[in-house]
């Protein structure tokens, strides 16, 4: 048996009665059974912002919120370095702030200011990329540096996390409740993005449409296979047995779903930063207008339907509207 230790703490009231509660697990064992609960967990994701976190106004020194922050930092640091290093203390001396983000600051200068790592800001907060970061979005500081992994594993970079800590000791679970909401992370503190977590999150790229596949046309110009003529091919052709599923290559919003003479059955997606991806010739669309899609979610099944000479997915990746190969920006 693994021991269990039980450690709760309750933030003094510069925290506005926010509540931490910290549930030590050690053990190989216990941390998988957390990680293959959380991954079957569908309750739904906190929203970070809740006004019962205390609120840094600006990330300078004569902010007194901001001074208690650096404090908190400063004292878990000292608790993750050398031979005598207290994970445990850190994790339970841990205080969570917020903070809304102002014009022309970015993940890496929050990151610089607040002396915490961009991993801890990433996991914490759930973005997927830098890019996600927005003036006026409220985010959450934590004051010790580490890994979060949310209960609810939904962004393939939190699969990613999640599957690559199974196994790690020192993981501890962690529940922050704001405004009567609880929200369950298991937090490794001093851990960060591994090289393959940190180039998924920086790449910024996309996964693949589908799982298995075969590329039979590529982007560019070629042989119209029904004119004959050479014309300009705006994205590749993955052929795929009829009925395959089909996946939403990032986050973003359906923007268009339906026929047409050419494309036949086709969506349209819209993501971060003017890029939005086109899927063509589907047997079925399993998704509606304006659906709020996560990488890797159904949104059809590879069919020949428009202006097809077998089962395929003709898929497009644009940015600005304009067509590019997007050969070097998937991944799979």
């Amino acid at each position: 048996m693994h021991r269990l230790r039980r450690v709760r703490r309750h933030l003094s009231d510069r925290s506005y009665s926010s509540r931490i509660s910290l549930l030590l697990r050690t053990g190989k064992g216990i941390a998988l059974a957390f990680f293959l609960f959380f991954c079957l967990s569908f309750c739904p994701a906190q929203q970070p912002g809740d006004t019962d976190l205390p609120l840094i106004r600006q990330l300078y020194p004569t902010d007194t919120s901001f001074r208690q922050f650096t404090g908190d930092v400063e004292r878990n640091r000292r608790l993750l370095v050398g031979a005598r290093a207290q994970p445990e203390r850190a994790a339970e001396n841990l205080t969570i702030y917020r903070y809304i983000v102002r014009e022309g600051e970015d993940l890496y200068h929050l990151a610089a200011r607040s002396t915490i790592p961009y991993s801890a800001l990433a996991s914490l907060n759930r973005l997927n990329s830098p890019s996600v970061i927005q003036p006026g979005m409220t985010i959450l500081l934590p004051s010790c540096p580490g890994i979060f992994i949310p209960s609810n594993v939904e962004t393939d970079l939190e699969k990613i996390i999640g599957a690559a800590r199974v196994s790690a000791e020192g993981g501890i679970e962690l529940r922050i409740n704001t405004a009567g909401r609880t929200t369950t992370y298991l937090f490794f503190p001093g851990a960060d993005f591994t090289p393959t977590e940190r180039s998924f999150f920086l790449n910024a790229g996309f996964r693949f449409p589908l799982r298995n596949y075969r590329i039979t046309s590529r982007f560019g110009v070629r042989a119209d296979p029904f004119s004959g003529h050479q014309q300009m091919h705006q994205g590749i052709d993955l052929a795929a047995p009829e009925g395959t599923e089909v996946f939403a290559i990032a986050d973003g919003i359906v923007t268009a779903a339906g026929f047409d003479s050419v494309l036949g059955n086709f969506i349209i997606i819209s993501h971060n930063n003017n890029y939005s991806s086109l899927y063509g010739h589907l047997q079925r669309i399993e998704t509606v207008l304006r659906a709020e899609v996560r990488s890797g979610t159904l949104i059809g099944r590879v069919g020949s339907t428009g202006q097809s000479t077998g089962p395929h997915l003709h898929f497009e990746l644009r940015h600005g509207g304009r067509a590019f190969d997007p050969s070097g920006r998937l991944r799979h």
